[in-house]
């Protein structure tokens, strides 16, 4: 009972403090968005990078400059990877192997940091600096300025231009990502975590052997790892490393940190469309389906009729005693339903449904609250179809924010939401297909599906966070995962900001009685409606054949 207590005022005590952040982080957001000034630090970069600030984007520019970035991204860190044995800090390991420099540098650049190496024996810690962690920054300040230049396409009427994706891209990072990720580098390093250049430190274990506990700059990857929704870990084990993540309270911290932003674009988006009822109803959308997923994933571990669990009390198999069980459930539950990725537990050990919610979070699309920016994004494009699915009830023209859903939109919308199924669904049933690749997988039946399936759901949806079981360094699941990496990052953010053009070009419709108002209940029931009902139900039957099935056998 008292692990329950504490579980709840865990659970509680987030849910307040994320409540009472909500208006001033977001209109924070919203000023760094809508500001017209430009520090010094700034005005440096744009000269630097040739950029007029003052220069607005159409959405094709704009989109242009995001695949530019990116592609400039993937390559400087793929080389980065292929000469590490050269480079200093490199701590004698070797050049990383091309299948997997290509993996990890599309998946950093993706923001999905999935990993199919130990970092502590591949990884020197100049690649870890001035690769990976870098990335991190930028990666989730794309996916914000993605968000931002969707909003803008709601607020704005009459134009084709959409904002700078440079200027946005240095604001979010000079202004948002740096600024509180040293704040919470500065709060791991006086909890424990680790922050130095050392190759590692012999010590005496309680047996009388040696053994070498490896140092570096885990603290600072650490924070912004969640704060930007990225995942990875600086070490194998991830966020369940003592040394990146020492305490209890630190685990909340972290989980603190996965949410804050995207719990605070909702109220920014509201500021921007001129209706802070509109951020409102987003954000108890996201909050009704991330409160269901927190409580199921919590009965589904604490009161497994299992009976090893309950013998143990709980489903207490993988997971870190300093931790617990609900807090892990709720940190599992949390990094999937973002786009974070990182774990404090052992997914593969989670009870058959416990694992199933998981791989369910992130099929809904990581939308409760979800990803730095891809989060809000992907509940307006639902948000889209959802006032598109109330017009065909009524036989009224879908408007959204005074905006009419025509054909084109809901070709853009239907496209976002069709590409990562497609992806999941097509490369799992590849993978089942392909002899050599169902030997990477540690178990037979349906947990060793299940392993299969989440690692295309990780990999397609931006996640990043392993099943584990399944031995993806392999030529075959370092190239077919990187695929669904890459492309479930940039066609939907090309879908999103094509939407975004078509939006800002039309002529604003006046509200009129008919109008469907989407700042009230009804409205945030039929969009959680439509992400249960058209969503969910895509991915039933690929979960019937893995987790359902084995919680029913």
């Amino acid at each position: 009972m008292s692990d329950t207590v504490a579980g709840v005022v865990f659970v509680a005590s987030l849910v307040v403090v994320l409540a009472a952040l909500y208006r001033p982080a977001g209109d924070y957001l919203y000023r760094v968005f809508t500001g017209t000034t430009h520090s010094r630090a700034e005005r440096g970069v744009y000269r630097l990078i040739g950029v007029d600030p003052q220069a607005e984007q159409p959405w094709g520019v704009y989109a242009r400059s995001v695949l530019a970035f990116s592609l400039v991204s993937v390559l400087g860190l793929y080389l980065l990877l292929r000469i590490q044995g050269h480079l200093l800090l490199s701590l004698g390991f070797d050049d990383v192997p091309p299948a997997l420099s290509w993996n990890t540098a599309v998946s950093f650049m993706a923001n999905t940091n999935w990993q199919a190496y130990s970092g502590e024996s591949t990884m020197g810690h100049l690649v870890q600096m001035a690769g990976l962690a870098v990335q991190n920054f930028a990666s989730a300040a794309v996916g914000i300025a993605v968000c931002v230049a969707l909003v803008r396409g709601f607020a704005r009427s009459r134009t084709e231009y959409l904002g700078n994706f440079w200027v946005d891209l240095v604001r979010i990072c000079f202004r948002v990502l740096l600024p509180v990720a040293v704040a919470a580098a500065i709060v791991f390093v006086a909890a424990g975590a680790v922050q130095n250049l050392s190759s590692g430190t012999e010590v005496q274990t309680l047996a009388g052997a040696t053994q070498t506990v490896p140092g570096g700059p885990a603290a600072g990857q650490e924070a912004i790892k969640l704060l930007g929704t990225n995942g990875g870990g600086f070490w194998n084990v991830n966020s369940a490393h003592p040394l990146s993540n020492p305490t209890a309270w630190t685990n909340w911290i972290q989980i603190f940190l996965i949410l804050l932003i995207p719990v605070a674009l909702p109220r920014a988006f509201g500021r921007m469309v001129g209706g802070n009822k509109q951020g409102y109803a987003i954000i108890a959308a996201m909050g009704v389906i991330a409160v269901a997923s927190i409580a199921l994933l919590n009965l589904s571990q604490g009161l497994h009729p299992g009976t090893v669990p309950t013998a143990a009390g709980a489903a207490t198999e993988g997971v870190d005693q300093r931790f617990g069980v609900l807090n892990s459930a709720t940190f599992g539950a949390a990094t999937t339903l973002t786009s974070t990725g990182a774990v404090d537990s052992f997914h593969s050990s989670y009870t058959s449904f416990g694992g199933g919610l998981t791989m369910l979070n992130m099929m809904l699309g990581e939308i409760a609250p979800g990803g730095t920016g891809s989060g809000l994004y992907g509940m307006l494009v639902i948000a889209v179809i959802t006032v598109f699915v109330a017009g065909l009830m009524v036989g009224r023209t879908p408007e959204y924010l005074g905006k009419k859903i025509g054909s084109r939109e809901i070709k853009f919308a239907s496209l976002y939401l069709l590409t990562t199924p497609a992806l999941v669904l097509v490369g799992t049933a590849v993978a089942m297909a392909v002899p050599g690749a169902r030997d990477s997988m540690l178990s037979t039946g349906t947990h060793g599906f299940s392993e299969v399936l989440y690692a295309f759901t990780s990999a397609s949806a931006n996640n990043g966070s392993a099943f584990a079981g399944l031995s993806a360094n392999t030529g075959f699941y370092n190239t077919a995962l990187g695929i669904c990496i890459l492309l479930g990052r940039l066609l939907p953010m090309i879908f999103v900001l094509a939407m975004a053009g078509s939006l800002a070009r039309q002529t604003p419709t006046p509200e009129s009685a008919g109008t469907l108002k989407t700042y009230q209940p009804l409205f945030v029931g039929m969009l959680v409606g439509v992400v249960v009902i058209v969503v969910a139900l895509t991915f039933l039957p690929a979960l019937a054949l893995g987790p359902i099935a084995e919680g029913l056998s």
